[in-house]
């Protein structure tokens, strides 16, 4: 795995008016390489898609164009583990003042020792406080 992808930037995708020059660049990588989510993450940007379309953000094809390209991604989920959400996760929510949902992607690229992808402000710093490297790509 390359890197953990965070819902914030395969959303971006979705979203024209959200897109820009790192989101790109990120699915760009994917073409050679090949990112990893925490299980809740296709729950996650099903969710954000579904709540577009109900606030029509997004019409029902589109809603459903994106969720084949997201589904087609080379993205490989992590299982969440019943204890590690109610400890490790827990733990790192309180720590960096995170949502449970953040952490768990923080706590993957911790655990897994790879970069974050993410667009969410709140989460990079939390990743710079412990250490887990931000995902680069050359372009940005």
């Amino acid at each position: 795995m390359n890197f953990v992808l965070d819902a914030s930037v395969a959303l971006a995708w979705c979203f024209e008016d959200e897109a820009d020059a790192y989101s790109d660049a990120v699915l760009e990588s994917l073409i050679a390489g090949e990112a990893v989510v925490p299980a809740l993450w296709p729950t996650e940007v099903t969710n954000g898609l579904a709540t577009a379309e109900r606030c029509d953000r997004l019409d029902r094809a589109s809603a459903g164009e994106a969720r084949r390209l997201l589904q087609a991604l080379p993205i490989a989920v992590d299982p969440l583990e019943r204890r590690r959400v109610f400890e490790a996760i827990a733990l790192l929510a309180g720590t960096r003042a995170l949502t449970t949902y953040d952490a768990c992607y923080l706590e993957l690229a911790r655990r897994r020792g790879i970069p974050l992808a993410t667009l969410d402000a709140a989460l990079r710093r939390a990743a710079e406080a412990e250490g887990v490297p931000l995902y680069r790509v050359a372009s940005c």
